[in-house]
């Protein structure tokens, strides 16, 4: 059997990918461009991907090709209708991400409310050392305590930041119904929240769901973070809202192109403090993508052993 992964430079330099030598001969490529794809897999059996877009453009040699496995859990780089005409089978990972996702929202929302980061540069520059006062309390911060923190997407990852949050004693809303969290409408949602995370799936339902109009509703000064996908939000609504001061924070780390060019609208504001851009990273704790090698290799072992397991087209 012949194993191709396509864009092992975006699962870190520190992966062991030894775990596939059972499966037969591999071969992994730092990265792969759009129009090297059909070579590199044309004799593959299995091909392992991240980012790396698969469809009729690029999937039509593979004669041999049996099973796409996803490093992910989403899967919006599939065309899937395609894989299921040509009867390739394709598996994500579900679960393995939680915990680092939810720790880097709850960062973000910390950083963003308690300026962490400002004070330390405080610190940093020598200001504090050469000032006259033993404190400094600029900017003013808050307590998470008694603030709304709104969940859109209650899946594994929503779940789990909202029980994170509501330790901290937020009060939580959530736009999808959960016994343990009162469910509201995203507009109501919006409205009363103080701070706002996304943890939605990219499809045709979500894109663009976050809208400038949903921004405009928005409290005051509200904090946004979004470590979903960069499609489901209107990324110039975003900017447009940090700029005339409408959101008060904004936390990203995901893009819908990626990474982000210069040229984005995202450049005007990537160096105000009230603003964190991260680089899609918020999957990918260590221990995060050992257990995303562990499942990929589960995965092709119950493909071929005839087990339905983490299967997206069925």
């Amino acid at each position: 059997m012949k194993v191709v992964i396509l864009d092992a430079g975006t699962l870190g330099d520190d992966m062991d990918y030894s775990i596939f030598d059972e499966f037969g001969e591999i071969k992994v490529y730092e990265s792969t461009e759009p129009e090297e794809v059909a070579e590199r897999i044309k004799d593959a059996h299995v091909v392992i991907v991240n980012k790396v877009r698969l469809g009729r453009e690029n999937l039509g040699g593979a004669q041999k090709l049996r099973l796409i496995c996803l490093m992910a859990t989403g899967y919006d780089n599939i065309d899937l209708n395609y894989c299921w005409q040509m009867e390739i089978g394709v598996c994500n990972v579900r679960g393995y991400s939680t915990d680092s996702v939810a720790q880097l929202t709850i960062a973000m929302g910390l950083e963003l409310v308690i300026h962490l980061g400002e004070y330390a540069e405080y610190c940093r520059s020598g200001r504090y050392s050469m000032g006259k006062s033993a404190n400094c309390l600029t900017p003013k911060f808050h307590e998470l305590s008694g603030l709304t923190w709104g969940v859109i997407g209650l899946g594994d990852i929503g779940r789990r930041v909202a029980d994170i949050a509501s330790s901290f004693g937020c009060r939580v809303l959530a736009a999808r119904r959960h016994a343990e969290y009162p469910c509201v409408d995203i507009e109501t949602l919006c409205r009363n929240s103080d701070i706002i995370s996304v943890h939605l799936p990219l499809n045709d339902e979500t894109r663009g769901i976050i809208s400038a109009d949903l921004i405009n509703i928005m409290k005051p000064g509200a904090i946004f973070i979004n470590v979903a996908r960069g499609a489901v939000v209107d990324e110039a609504a975003l900017v447009e809202a940090i700029e005339s001061g409408k959101l008060g924070g904004l936390g990203v780390d995901v893009y819908s192109r990626e990474p982000f060019s210069l040229t984005h609208p995202y450049s005007r504001i990537m160096r105000r403090p009230n603003v964190l851009f991260t680089p899609h990273m918020g999957w990918a704790a260590y221990e995060a993508r050992v257990r995303c090698f562990e499942e990929v290799c589960e995965n092709i072992k119950a493909y071929f052993s005839g087990e339905v397991r983490n299967r997206v087209e069925i």
